[in-house]
């Protein structure tokens, strides 16, 4: 599947794995149930590109350059490769660390980045910065999971209800979560002022998805539908109906700004049980 050497993590009869090729955790699988996360038939594993699937770490910016159109979508850190720090049976952590040979002129080495991958009962993805330089160090960032479905127009996405949204898909407006998120069109939204766990519903497969949070006020559910994916080289046509990211961020209001010697972790914990 990869050019790149693969990390495996065990617990019990559970399994996941994660490569230092961006800190990716490329796949996770519960006792005795279908894959949790979700990658692409067509993602590309190569050096300086992203991978289509699991769980890519966005960062130091979410999105577009805050003040360059021309550097790169979503930062750098997915497309790096990162220090391995240390592995066990059941958890491994990476670093990007700065003024060293995995280094990137698009940041400028006043930080250090770590990435904790813990397999238990579920699966935890923790990506920790610290600033050490000797002024303020401003980033946005996200845990961009790919969750696995039967069949995304049948999915329920909960826990939003009443959320204020940004919607990218319309001019940025601002607009109100009325009840479950329903999958039956192109969806791009940032959830903003919420701490909330929630929870994808999946009749086909029969079970619920529980992604908690920590150290974020800010969620993304998206999933490209039909025209999208035709536009990606790294994604099939009839991929949605199997995919939707619903990710853990700092991302537009949620913007940090950390003083020198300060440290911020974004927090992801990953659950998967039977239907309700």
């Amino acid at each position: 599947m990869t050019q790149f050497s693969k990390i495996e993590l065990n617990y019990h009869d559970s399994k996941a794995s994660v490569v230092p090729h961006g800190a990716h955790v490329l796949d996770y699988h519960p006792a005795g149930q279908p894959p949790v996360l979700w990658t692409s038939q067509l993602a590309l594993f190569q050096d300086g590109k992203a991978i289509r699937g699991g769980v890519p770490v966005i960062w130091p910016w979410f999105g577009s350059h805050p003040t360059d159109a021309e550097k790169s979508s979503h930062g750098v850190a997915r497309n790096m490769a990162w220090q391995v720090l240390g592995v066990t049976e059941s958890a491994a952590s990476f670093s990007l660390l700065p003024a060293s040979e995995n280094s990137h002129p698009l940041v400028d080495g006043r930080f250090e980045c770590q990435l904790d991958v813990i397999l238990d009962e579920a699966l935890t993805v923790k990506l920790t910065t610290k600033n050490v330089g000797d002024s303020p160090f401003k980033m946005t960032a996200a845990l961009h999971s790919y969750f696995h479905v039967g069949d995304a127009t049948q999915i329920a996405i909960k826990g939003l209800d009443g959320r204020t949204y940004i919607d990218q898909l319309d001019s940025n407006q601002r607009k109100l979560q009325q009840g479950p998120i329903q999958i039956d069109q192109e969806v791009d939204r940032i959830y903003i002022n919420s701490t909330d766990t929630v929870e994808i519903h999946d009749p086909v497969l029969g079970r619920v998805i529980e992604i908690q949070k920590e150290g974020s006020l800010s969620t993304v559910v998206w999933n490209p539908w039909i025209e999208k994916s035709k536009r990606m080289a790294d994604f099939g046509e009839q991929e949605y109906l199997e995919m939707v990211c619903v990710e853990t961020c700092n991302a537009a209001d949620d913007q940090r700004t950390l003083v020198p010697a300060e440290q911020h972790s974004l927090l992801t914990r990953i659950f998967s049980r039977p239907n309700d």
